[in-house]
């Protein structure tokens, strides 16, 4: 299955009776296995659950911690990206060049890599010590 194909396959399972918007997401790990996850909103709405962080809850309880792609669908007119938090997220597990694909189920794409996501990123190495 394609990434895509996996991020459409799971949006459908999106918990989004809030805002109707229902958004998909798959991790192909560095292993080649694939971990999908979806939106879950909650009535205390800024509670809910990124689709991006259940796929990397789904890889990192999978035993993967390395990721090396990613695709994000939702419906609307133009791709999607990853919220702040969740660009923050994903490049815990992934390096600057991976790319992260983001699509509408209209077929519009969008392909950016994470550096160009999140350019002046925090990490671990700014932390000192």
């Amino acid at each position: 299955m394609s990434l895509i194909g996996a991020a459409t396959d799971v949006r459908e399972k999106a918990h989004a009776p809030y805002s109707g918007f229902k958004v998909g997401a798959a991790i192909r790990a560095a292993s080649g296995r694939i971990y999908q996850g979806c939106n879950v909103e909650n009535v205390s709405y800024p509670e809910g659950t990124c689709a991006e962080a259940g796929a990397i809850s789904a890889m990192v309880a999978g035993g993967d911690t390395v990721i090396h792609e990613v695709a994000v669908i939702a419906g609307g007119a133009e791709p999607v990206a990853p919220c702040g938090g969740c660009r923050q997220r994903l490049l815990e597990f992934a390096g600057p060049d991976v790319t992260v694909t983001m699509a509408t189920t209209g077929g519009a794409t969008r392909v950016m890599r994470m550096a160009d996501l999140l350019p002046g990123a925090f990490d671990a190495t700014q932390m000192g010590g």
